[in-house]
């Protein structure tokens, strides 16, 4: 299943309850012109957004079912269980220890990290990109979540791409980082050995309090909702913040890193 077929099925779901796309944006209290930009295929749906037209129109759950059908198609299936929780969030948090973290990804860098080793066709390295873009419309959310993103210095200084699309996206952290949703540290190099040095580690906080973490080892990613590792991911989460620099101390490193105005 592709996204046009679930957009006919919001369009055929919308005209058996005889909703109009106004009347649909009261209900489930988004903006006109965000369900006017899915209904075009403008702007991809979000599993936040199929839940709540689901309840509105009454569908059961089809909305949301069909949608995860169609990230299967697109997605590895393991990381289906984490975009799903990705889009409900309230609260992200998010560690790299060599690259930049995917939500704040510019295309070519994305583009730079998905096709190195070429282990994708380029069909699939066109994909996985636009999957990864598609990813960071949570920003545009009428509610975003809050994130929270550290990385290590590191990741500012390897030059995936080449310098170019290196300082671009710099250019792209700074950007992000005035977002009033977003916060930014950096870990700096001078800090030496560090808890986040073993691995990445996102942890999604949802609106039920709920809270699950995601990690990627050689082959796969996985979800994890065990107390006990959530525990431990926070703690390493903890340490990571009191060796980072404050946002704006990591801000004024960036800007110095960056060599384009």
């Amino acid at each position: 299943m592709n996204v046009e077929m679930w957009i006919r099925a919001l369009k055929a779901a919308r005209a058996g309850a005889e909703v109009s796309q106004e009347g649909l944006a009261t209900l489930i209290k988004w903006s006109p012109s965000t369900v006017a930009a899915i209904e075009t295929g403008r702007r991809r749906p979000t599993m936040e957004f199929a839940v709540a037209a689901d309840q509105a129109l009454a569908t059961g759950g089809l909305l949301a079912e069909l949608l995860t059908a169609a990230d299967r198609q697109r997605l590895p299936t393991w990381f289906v269980p984490w975009r799903t929780h990705e889009q409900q969030a309230a609260r992200l948090c998010e560690f790299e220890p060599c690259l930049v973290p995917g939500l704040l990804q510019t295309e070519d860098y994305a583009r730079a990290v998905i096709s190195a080793g070429g282990l994708h066709t380029p069909g699939v390295v066109d994909e996985l990109v636009a999957v990864r873009m598609e990813r960071q419309q949570l920003f545009l959310r009428d509610e975003p979540p809050l994130c929270v993103f550290v990385l290590d210095e590191s990741a500012l200084l390897r030059p995936v791409g080449g310098p170019a699309v290196l300082d671009a996206q710099r250019g792209r952290l700074i950007e992000a980082a005035a977002l009033p949703t977003v916060r930014l540290h950096v870990v700096p190099l001078e800090v030496g050995a560090h808890v986040g040095l073993i691995g990445g580690f996102l942890v999604a906080e949802l609106p039920d309090g709920e809270r699950v973490t995601y990690v990627e080892d050689v082959a796969r990613g996985h979800v994890i909702d065990d107390p006990e590792v959530i525990r431990l991911i926070d703690r390493k989460w903890d340490s990571l913040l009191g060796e980072a620099l404050s946002v704006s101390a990591s801000l004024d490193l960036i800007r110095k890193l960056k060599v384009t105005p």
